[in-house]
């Protein structure tokens, strides 16, 4: 394989610094874009034919040249090995070894600066995809678990304080809820990165016939960009993509943190199996949650990446700079993490053991029950601030006797307050607890089920 000449090398005499070529080269990471780089040709190539700049035999020759590549590289390894600046000239390159001069007319009406964002682009429109699957997985992984464990009730916390009992399913659903906003922000950052900026050239426009739409439409693209200058500048789309996705590692590191709290020997309301979980080297003993801290780690290189691409554009005037070349790593790795967290994630899901022994005697201490016996008290015509400031005094005998509301004789309990009779029992049971938030969106039982239902019904209408 012969190494190609630059792209750019005519109007220079001297020799490049071979540090500097180094330094400068961005195949290492952009051959990734090879798939779409050779997709994108093939279209351009059309769209030269349709201008009258290519006969039909040289786009023939071009087109299955082009193929030729693709395929050569689909089954050799070793076919990206050697120097070539980016997967431009890498292509370009191959492409005059196949077919000679006919290869060097590619490059009509195109520069690299339009080149790299349509690349970039169709990868990304293509990676978009991937991560709507993904989090289709997680929820379908969070509601299968939810239906598992449909009557287990667990603490629901604020300040990691016991607050009040909620269920389960209820817990699962939350999350299925973050996901799903997930999923409609990714379909809302791929209807702007579905525009194509081919045949803006360097800056001004190509100065060719070309029929931009006819182009758009072989590429799959919904529409075309509509000024040449944004078209090759613009890495909006890359930093609302990695937005996006910062904001799904947000909810996969919540989400881990929940499960490793939840797998201590403290609370013991979970268990990862052996699939998802490791050991100490010294202490026998362990079984370590490394899988779900690896995600929480993981979020952090994700915002990162949010942050630097903020960073590289902030300051760059007007149109293309090489600054631009540091979109593709961010992007890259950006897209390579959340997607091996979302299925890491999925997988840990679904090897999760409940233990309903140890979440059912926890939902049952701790007072949680004390907003029931104000609302209980409510309902007896008591003011709630009322209510509230002898429920915090009920508490507080509670504590001194070291015994649980329910578990208060009804002569102390009326000790507090004339209004509460024998019925307050039936209030404060933890079924009345959960059945009395019954409205939209509550942790009640039928409340849940119809959740449940709707969620399942959402999976199949949604973005």
């Amino acid at each position: 394989m012969t190494e190609a000449k630059n792209l750019w090398g005519g109007r220079f005499t001297g020799v490049a610094d071979a540090g500097f070529v180094e330094f400068n080269r961005s195949f290492g990471f952009d051959r990734r874009l090879f798939a779409a780089e050779v997709r994108a040709s093939g279209a351009h190539c059309e769209g030269l034919l349709g201008a009258g700049v290519l006969s039909r035999d040289e786009a023939t020759a071009i087109t299955n040249a082009l193929q030729k590549i693709l395929a050569q590289a689909e089954s050799d390894e070793k076919y990206f090995e050697g120097p070539a600046e980016d997967v431009h000239s890498f292509v370009e390159a191959r492409l005059i070894e196949l077919i000679g001069d006919t290869g060097r007319k590619l490059h009509t009406g195109r520069s690299r600066n339009d080149q790299v964002a349509t690349d970039l682009r169709i990868w990304l429109r293509d990676e978009l995809d991937v991560f709507s699957a993904a989090l289709l997985s997680i929820q379908r992984a969070l509601l299968d678990l939810a239906e598992a464990q449909r009557d287990v009730i667990i603490p629901g916390y604020t300040h990691l304080q016991r607050a009040q009992p909620v269920l389960l399913a209820h817990w699962c659903l939350a999350y299925f809820e973050m996901f799903g906003r997930d999923r409609e922000r990714i379909s809302d950052v791929r209807k702007r990165v579905n525009v194509m900026p081919l045949g803006s050239a360097a800056l001004a426009g190509t100065s060719y016939a070309i029929d931009r739409e006819a182009v758009a439409r072989e590429l799959g693209f919904a529409a075309l960009s509509r000024n040449s200058l944004d078209a090759v500048s613009d890495r909006d789309f890359c930093v609302e993509f990695a937005a996006a996705a910062a904001l799904i590692m947000v909810h996969l590191s919540r989400l881990a943190e929940d499960i490793i709290i939840y797998s201590t020997t403290e609370f013991g309301f979970f268990e990862l199996s052996d699939a998802v979980a490791t050991g100490s080297s010294l202490m026998p003993q362990k079984k370590n949650p490394d899988s779900m801290e690896l995600v929480r780690g993981k979020a952090g290189r994700v915002f990162g990446h949010t942050v630097s691409l903020l960073a590289m554009l902030k300051g760059l005037p007007l149109a293309y700079n090489k600054d631009m070349q540091e979109d593709k790593e961010a992007v890259f790795d950006t897209a390579d993490t959340v997607t091996s967290c979302l299925r890491v994630s999925t997988t840990v899901l679904r090897n999760l053991r409940v233990n309903e022994e140890r979440t059912g005697a926890a939902s049952a201490a701790g007072y949680m029950n004390a907003t029931e016996l104000a609302d209980y008290l409510v309902r007896k015509g008591v003011t709630f601030r009322e209510a509230h400031e002898t429920v915090g005094r009920v508490v507080l005998r509670g504590l001194e006797l070291g015994v649980e509301l329910q578990e208060l004789s009804l002569e102390d309990l009326q000790a507090f307050s004339s209004s509460i009779e024998e019925d307050v029992y039936e209030a404060l049971s933890i079924e009345s607890t959960l059945a009395t938030k019954s409205q939209l969106g509550g942790t009640s039982r039928g409340q849940v089920r119809e959740a449940l239902m709707a969620a399942r019904a959402s999976m199949e209408t949604g973005p």
